[in-house]
């Protein structure tokens, strides 16, 4: 872990066998070419966001992470397998000791046009601090979650937040050139009063918005029950106020967009309890850990760590990729459970990656 402690200016080792054995791209056994990889940092986050958190986390050991020069050799082998898109998630992954260290040596797959982009999920709190590095390593578009504009509010659901902090560094990021997409869960009895005036706000200032459903993942201490608002119905709401026509704009992502008359700008819906978005799906999640998940929604993983560390070539680790991929299921099976009141899958997004 020296790197991680190393100044500012250091980059990652370059490495000159990591695209050694392949060219041949993943492909589930759906036929899905894999070309989007999600990969979470650390499962750490300065925020506690009731529907994502426990208030008191007990976060993975360090001795468990993967440092940064694995991280970056793992997102190598993906690039060489047909990668063309890295979203770099948390926890609040800014909050990784070295992270801009890591963002500089992945942006040498956008100077060769080996990616076609490279971005971030975010909470907002770090970005005053980071946007000009971040635009400056090809970042050029990035996703923040805000479930609200009421400072009191937004303190409730994360538990401690500064929205002002988060608003700092949305204008940071515009500043830089980088654009934003605004994402916001959708929360009964906490913002489904207010998802029209976070469109009307996002589009406003330049911003797109994706409304998600809450996910059954981890114990967070309350009732899934209570925070579930099916988008169909915030949908028709905002349908009273607003004219959606429906788009084919995609982003490589599972959100499905419509354009707002009113405002001109766009409005996504994320819906895995009400609707199954996995006929397309062409990503997978890597954990801090060097855990493969092919679906957000199951259990099945694989151990990329092992074959990483057990051998400084990359052989392994590509085999262990194609038998990972060949498991890749059709899709998820979210549900929260009404009589047990268990989340479906017991691993909490943050662990998983955003």
């Amino acid at each position: 872990m020296a790197f991680e402690t190393a100044s500012a200016a250091a980059t990652l080792p370059s490495r000159t066998a990591e695209t050694a054995g392949t060219g041949t791209p993943l492909v589930d056994p759906f036929g899905r070419a894999i070309t989007y990889l999600r990969v979470s940092v650390t499962d750490r986050c300065d925020l506690r966001c009731v529907y994502c958190m426990s208030e008191h986390m007990t976060f993975l050991p360090k001795a468990d992470i993967l440092t940064l020069e694995e991280l970056d050799r793992l997102c190598a082998a993906f690039v060489a397998r047909g990668t063309r898109k890295l979203r770099i998630t948390g926890g609040e992954p800014l909050v990784r000791r070295g992270i801009m260290t890591l963002f500089r040596s992945l942006s040498r797959h956008i100077e060769t046009g080996a990616l076609d982009e490279l971005t971030v999920t975010t909470n907002g709190s770090q970005l005053d601090k980071y946007a000009g590095e971040l635009a400056a390593c090809g970042v050029r578009r990035i996703n923040v979650s805000l479930d609200t504009l009421d400072p009191q509010k937004f303190r409730d659901i994360t538990r401690w937040g500064d929205l002002g902090q988060v608003q700092a560094g949305i204008t940071a990021a515009q500043r830089a050139g980088i654009a934003v997409k605004i994402n916001a869960v959708g929360l009964k009895g906490v913002n489904e009063d207010e998802l029209g005036d976070l469109v009307a706000w996002a589009h406003g200032e330049g911003m797109d918005l994706t409304i998600i459903e809450v996910m059954p993942l981890g114990d967070i201490g309350e009732s899934r029950l209570d925070q579930y608002l099916p988008l169909s119905m915030v949908r028709a709401k905002l349908a009273e106020r607003f004219t959606l026509t429906e788009s084919d704009y995609r982003t490589g992502g599972p959100a499905r967009y419509v354009r707002v008359a009113e405002t001109g700008g766009r409005l996504g819906f994320i819906t895995p309890l009400t609707h199954n978005f996995c006929e397309s799906c062409n990503r997978v999640r890597l954990t801090c850990t060097g855990t493969l998940f092919m679906c957000l929604g199951q259990e099945d993983a694989a151990d990329l760590r092992a074959a990483l560390r057990a051998s400084p070539d990359d052989s392994l680790l590509h085999a262990t990729l194609d038998e990972a991929i060949g498991r890749k299921p059709k899709g998820h099976d979210f549900v929260i459970d009404r009589r047990k009141q268990r989340p479906a899958v017991g691993r909490h997004m943050s662990v998983t990656g955003g």
